[in-house]
């Protein structure tokens, strides 16, 4: 009789199975019912640093092709080499990522690349200086935008940085915030429908409009002044500069409980030959705290670096 009931339990354990099947990864996540806010909107808020991709490449190493995600061996290899990374630099003020499967952060083009330059975007990019450039210095303008404490702009702030890689989201009806560590910038994005303000109003960070496309929040950024880096390497391994024509589509859409996609998309026809995405996967952490970036105060770099110059040409 046990053995009678042993295999009408296995029997009926198949059919069960078979007539329904363990729910896959994909009907686990179109389960998870996203968060809203007190007033009906998607809930995006809480703290999303970015430093767990620092050492993902921005643009893919061309050995890849055009495969976004890493074999096997090649995850092993950069795990070996990211612990090898953060064993070199413990103690120091480097802050170094996790280990991922991407091939790159760039999705678009397909190789993972960033774009080329258009004739004009070479010429800029050869004025581009900052402290690192073999030369002496003359000027403040000499050194980029970072460098001075005003602003990484777009889409650099959104980016992983070797340091204070915090992003937060904050919302209120209307409006969504976007609080950023390093030069301790906001962005405060209206959702109201309003026009973007007059191209004779540029700005550093431009002028940011939001949406909502169902569960995802659409930023569209315009009315910038073009005087920072795109990117602080691009193509050739030169800067990538901006012009007052760069535009700037995000889209956040968060997955589950502690995840977010978030897609950037870059125009800018005045500097790059064709437009390019990028795809980041956030992870919400709690605990991340964001602390005053004092970026002036103490600050000597530029003054020591205009001193010294001074110093050279005086020899």
């Amino acid at each position: 009789m046990l053995r009678t009931r042993t295999v009408a339990k296995a029997f009926l354990l198949a059919f069960l199975v078979c007539a329904f099947p363990p729910a896959t990864a994909a009907q686990t996540a179109k389960r998870w019912t996203p968060p809203r806010t007190s007033w009906g909107d998607p809930d995006l808020t809480g703290m999303w640093p970015v430093t767990h991709l620092n050492g993902t490449p921005v643009q893919r190493p061309p050995e890849f092709g055009d495969r976004r995600e890493l074999t096997e061996p090649e995850f092993s290899a950069r795990l070996t080499q990211i612990e090898s990374t953060r064993e070199r630099t413990a103690g120091a003020w480097a802050e170094i990522g996790d280990a991922n499967r991407l091939t790159s952060l760039v999705v678009e083009p397909s190789n993972g690349r960033l774009p080329a330059l258009t004739a004009e975007g070479n010429r800029r990019s050869k004025t581009m200086t900052s402290s690192w450039s073999d030369m002496l210095f003359n000027r403040v303008e000499d050194f980029n935008a970072l460098e001075r404490c005003i602003t990484r702009g777009l889409p650099a702030s959104m980016f992983p940085f070797m340091y204070n890689s915090g992003i937060e989201i904050m919302q209120a009806p209307g409006y969504v915030v976007i609080r950023l560590e390093i030069i301790h910038e906001t962005r405060i994005i209206p959702l109201d429908g309003r026009p973007h303000l007059s191209a004779a109003l540029p700005q550093w960070l431009g002028d940011s409009r939001g949406r909502w496309e169902g569960r995802t929040l659409v930023v569209e950024t315009t009315n910038f002044n073009g005087r920072f880096p795109m990117m602080i390497q691009g193509p050739g391994g030169g800067g990538i500069p901006t012009s007052e024509s760069l535009r700037v589509v995000e889209r956040f859409t968060r997955t589950d409980e502690n995840t977010l996609d978030y897609e950037i998309a870059v125009e800018d026809p005045i500097v790059l030959t064709r437009g390019w995405k990028a795809s980041l996967p956030w992870k919400r952490s709690p605990d991340y705290y964001i602390y005053e970036y004092g970026c002036h105060e103490g600050n000597q770099a530029i003054s020591n670096a205009l001193r010294n110059s001074r110093y050279l040409e005086s020899r």
